[in-house]
């Protein structure tokens, strides 16, 4: 009898981990824009956070290790491998960022202060 159980729960174990690992997939392809939002529409990429989530599953992966089932292991192994490929095509997908201009400054006005610690502006031509 107490066989049945400890097999019961073993297997109700391993749906609950497989089912935290697939919500996790989910949440990450969220992010990566791979999943429409709650408005249907589809969302930016968030790789940042998308990068948070992948290494939460590679660090359940490590901490877990020689505790998981062959399945659960298979499993995560899948999951956390096109996981990783799909950041990889979404960051090679997403325009690199615009690098910031320099504010251009006007070297015909400059400020000056006087004496009295106001400041006089003068434009110089040459």
């Amino acid at each position: 009898m107490a066989e049945v159980q400890s097999s019961t729960q073993s297997g109700e174990m391993t749906r609950r981990f497989t089912e935290f690992v697939l919500m996790q997939a989910q949440q990450i392809a969220l992010m990566l824009g791979h999943i429409p939002g709650p408005d249907g529409k589809p969302m930016e990429p968030n790789l940042p956070v998308a990068r948070i989530f992948i290494d939460q599953l590679e660090m359940i992966r490590e901490k877990t290790r020689g505790n998981l089932t062959e399945e659960e292991s298979a499993l995560l192994a899948k999951v956390l491998s096109e996981l990783q490929l799909a950041f990889v095509e979404a960051g090679n997908a997403a325009p690199a960022p615009a690098p910031e201009k320099p504010v251009a400054v006007d070297e015909t006005t400059t400020a000056k202060t006087d004496d009295d610690g106001k400041k006089k502006f003068t434009k110089s031509y040459g």
